[in-house]
């Protein structure tokens, strides 16, 4: 029988570990993920559609309006040309290309040097792919920690958040996202390595990487405390008590047991500390990157700049406005709360509480602040782990309505004037 087997598996007709066996594992998991991939799809396809039709007298075109404004401009001029393009505004602030990270640039320029594609048009392929890798991420961290339906529910329910259209833009989120999310994901499989590099590319993709790196570093310190409380809890009591009484530690720390893992915590922060390294080279400032971001309206002032701007709204003649925006912060929040009593690993929680942080606490354009948290996707959670166990009617009535109103509300943000 053993050698049956083993010839079946050399062969590829049998075997767990075969050519077939492969193939078979593979086949499941597509099946397994395609119903999160399709809804995915269908609803991003909704989104596009919709803002394609929204005025047919629209003279930007759905294509430009993806690609060919604000932020995207700038990636696709660094894709074309490299760093060093400045921009003098009209309130005489200085806007210098150093800002933007460099990874979307870097793939915007090698897809249109192998194909027919510009750089805004080479972005928007990046992001079409991305954000289908992040889909399948998010459907996998769903389905490990609470069930097949909760990581379809939680894919298909990133795709259609109010300010879902920018995956489907020129931009970065569809890219951090996917990397964020596998990442994570590495993690919580402990695939460290892999967990390290993969936040090392988060890095080179936004500022926000530092929430990534900071998830990794946090479980790998969760790690190891965990298992020295283990070796306390094995000593003898008599062992503790000298222990104790003569100052000493609780015994040596296992590196030697855990290269990968602290491998993967050093490689996490390269990509945002070489970046901000090399602005600082550049620019001849050790700080030059939080010059340059300054130079913007951005930064970090703790919320002073939006607690002000709900400010001015409740005072000022807009307390609708105001009142709405504090609904909204108070229910951001409570949702966080929530994970946090749902139990959600460290590393998500260390990854959304960053996240939800950079961007409450960032000064800079208001407007942003909704697609600064689209990355934030394990606030979708609790949601997704609701409508696990509502009947099928009700997930259905959620679905078609958020979905309708992300296509909606992408529509009217995208032909406004303002950036998204």
């Amino acid at each position: 029988m053993t050698d049956l087997a083993s010839a079946g598996a050399l062969s590829g007709e049998a075997g767990p570990d075969g050519r077939a066996g492969r193939a078979a594992r593979t086949l499941r998991r597509l099946r397994a993920v395609a119903p999160a991939l399709l809804g995915f799809a269908a609803v991003r396809l909704l989104c596009v559609m919709v803002l394609a039709l929204w005025d047919p007298a629209e003279d930007k075109g759905v294509v430009r309006l993806l690609s060919g404004r604000w932020d995207s401009v700038w990636y696709a001029s660094i894709a074309d040309e490299g760093y060093g393009r400045t921009v003098v505004a009209d309130d005489g602030g200085v806007h210098s290309d150093l800002a933007f990270f460099p990874l979307l640039p870097w793939l915007e320029r090698l897809i249109s040097a192998v194909s027919p594609l510009s750089a805004g048009e080479a972005g928007l392929l990046v992001s079409a792919v991305a954000s289908l890798a992040a889909a399948w991420a998010l459907f996998a961290i769903g389905e490990r920690l609470y069930g097949r339906r909760a990581g379809v529910l939680l894919a298909v329910l990133w795709a259609a958040v109010p300010v879902g259209i920018v995956q489907s833009m020129a931009y970065t989120e569809a890219l951090f996202t996917a990397l964020a999310a596998w990442s994570l994901y590495a993690v919580l499989t402990g695939r460290w390595l892999t967990a390290g590099l993969l936040s090392a590319a988060t890095g080179l993709c936004r500022p926000a990487g530092l929430a990534v790196a900071a998830a990794v570093a946090a479980a790998a310190l969760a790690v190891l405390l965990a298992e020295r409380a283990e070796r306390r809890a094995a000593e003898p009591a008599a062992e503790r008590t000298a222990e104790r009484t003569a100052g000493g530690a609780a015994g040596p720390w296992p590196w030697a047991a855990h290269r990968r893992m602290l491998a993967g915590v050093l490689l996490a922060p390269l990509g945002w500390a070489g970046y901000v390294l090399w602005v600082g080279a550049r620019t001849g400032e050790p700080l030059g990157y939080l010059r340059v971001q300054g130079d913007w309206g951005n930064g970090f002032d703790g919320g002073w700049a939006f607690a002000r701007f709900i400010g001015d709204r409740l005072a000022g003649g807009n307390p609708v406005a105001g009142l709405g925006l504090c609904a909204g912060v108070a229910l951001l929040l409570w949702v966080c709360v929530r994970c946090v009593r749902m139990g959600l690993p460290l590393p998500l929680l260390v990854y959304g509480g960053v996240m939800v942080v950079l961007a409450l606490c960032a000064a800079g354009y208001f407007g942003s602040k909704p697609r600064l948290l689209l990355p934030a996707f394990p606030l979708l959670l609790p949601a997704a782990v609701a409508l696990a166990g509502a009947r099928a009617r009700v997930v259905a009535v959620v679905l078609v309505t958020a979905a309708t109103g992300a296509a909606l509300y992408g529509a009217v943000w995208l032909t406004g004037s303002g950036p998204p």
